[in-house]
């Protein structure tokens, strides 16, 4: 496993503004920031002490095709989606590292909702819908089992907790958090990019069950599409071929990582437990079948880099 592999991002010439679960984020000048996506993984709200090889490339190989696809739905915060050292001249980091794990953005200032789209009945969404027989405040009908299709995609934003997990809310109450406009301009435009988005994704064997949307705004009022977009870190994505509702569904993400901390009976509590080597292994083989499947032949250059790798 090379360092490439095992990259973390180092705070070396650039103040460090924020670090995630998975990606750190450097201020570059007022107007731009780069992000790094690192190969940490988490599970159950926390960060695995063993990182998955290349995950970071995926997940940005991800995002850069799905905003270059959905620009003409909504402008998004990208500047340049393989910025190389002349964008960073004075940082002394070795320039592999950073390459196909790296983007310019424009700096916005985030949201304090996040937007779900949900088009199949599963995971909070479902417990929810058992509870109440519906979820978010929305009703829905009666009789549906777990990983059915809606009748239609629904949008249920929810809180950015800060720690610990994030709380669903009704439209109403994000309506009270960011403006009615705001709300609903962000439910409009969550909406169509998944439909878009999931209409593509199933010509090419994947169901887009539900995903994540994190909107910002310039400071000229422009709301913007920021973070990551449609990658199996931010969405439940499914095979087509082996989709069958009334019970959970495989996926093209971290289950086998959820799975092996279940069976070993983890408490959820830290030290979170290291990853045995099949586990890291399976798992990334997940992450490079999405990027594989939904990219074709465009992601041939990101294939190429990812197998400098192995």
């Amino acid at each position: 496993m090379t360092a490439t592999a095992m990259f973390q991002s180092r705070e070396k010439g650039l103040p460090l503004l924020r670090r995630g679960k998975v990606r750190d984020v450097y201020r570059l000048s007022g107007e731009h920031l780069l992000i790094v996506a690192c190969d940490r993984i988490s599970a159950f709200d926390h960060v695995l002490p063993t990182p998955i090889p290349d995950k970071g490339r995926i997940l940005t190989q991800i995002s850069n095709f799905w905003f270059g696809k959905t620009a003409h739905i909504v402008a998004n915060h990208i500047v340049d989606p393989h910025p190389g050292p002349e964008w960073y001249p004075e940082l002394d980091w070795y320039y592999p590292e950073l390459e196909g794990r790296t983007v310019l953005v424009k700096a916005a200032r985030p949201l304090v909702i996040e937007a779900i789209v949900r088009g199949y009945l599963s995971g909070s969404g479902w417990k929810e819908y058992q509870k109440s027989g519906g979820v978010c405040d929305i009703p829905l009908p009666q009789g549906l089992r777990e990983s059915d299709r809606l009748p239609e995609a629904i949008f249920t934003p929810s809180t950015k907790a800060q720690s610990g997990h994030d709380e669903n809310i009704s439209l109403r109450q994000a309506s009270s958090l960011v403006g009615a406009d705001a709300a609903e301009r962000v439910r409009d435009l969550s909406l169509a990019l998944y439909r878009y988005a999931a209409d593509y994704a199933l010509t090419r064997g994947i169901i887009i069950a539900d995903t994540k949307f994190e909107f910002g705004t310039l400071d000229t009022g422009e709301l913007i599409l920021i973070d990551e977009i449609l990658t199996p870190d931010s969405s439940r994505f499914w095979p087509a071929e082996s989709y069958e509702p009334g019970r959970p569904q495989a996926s093209f993400d971290k289950q086998y990582v959820r799975d092996y901390l279940e069976a070993i009976k983890w408490n959820k509590e830290p030290p979170a437990p290291e990853l045995p080597e099949e586990v890291v292994e399976k798992t990334r083989q997940k992450y490079r079948e999405a990027v594989s499947r939904l990219a074709g032949d465009e992601e041939q250059t990101g294939r190429d880099s990812l197998q400098s790798t192995d």
